[in-house]
């Protein structure tokens, strides 16, 4: 599994395995222990996590979601310090000491809240997607 294969919901909480596209949508079994499927419609709004990036100040204007992960896995080893109830001032302070460059005032403390909560999804459910994994970007 990588980036390319978890999406997020719009209006449902966790992430999602893209399983296979259908006429209507597409089909996605939830990353917890239920793995409950069921199939997103056109009218549901899915992202691919590898389609997301973080605003940053650099010339490219933003950090793909995926390496922001692989550096909080790199640096924290799955203990980020921070949760859903820590203050704006920590959370911020911890996007900060991975991503020094990001744009304070288009990333809000709602998307570092996501950002942690879906590392932490990842981290427990797809750890393999974490790991820099040479031989299998050398297949793509």
């Amino acid at each position: 599994m990588n980036f390319k294969d978890i999406a997020n919901v719009s209006g449902k909480p966790g992430l999602y395995r893209v399983l296979k596209p259908t006429r209507s949508g597409v089909i996605l079994e939830s990353l917890d222990e239920k793995k409950a499927k069921f199939v997103a419609g056109m009218s549901s709004r899915v992202s691919i996590l590898s389609d997301i990036s973080i605003y940053t100040l650099t010339e490219e204007g933003a950090e793909p979601l995926e390496s922001v992960m692989k550096k909080i896995e790199a640096e924290y080893q799955g203990d980020t310090g921070v949760d859903a109830s820590s203050s704006d001032a920590e959370l911020r302070a911890f996007l900060k000491s991975i991503l020094p460059e990001f744009d304070e005032a288009r990333v809000y403390t709602s998307d570092i809240k996501k950002l942690n909560a879906w590392y932490q999804i990842i981290r427990k459910q797809a750890p393999e997607v974490l790991q820099d994994n040479p031989k299998e970007e050398k297949e793509e």
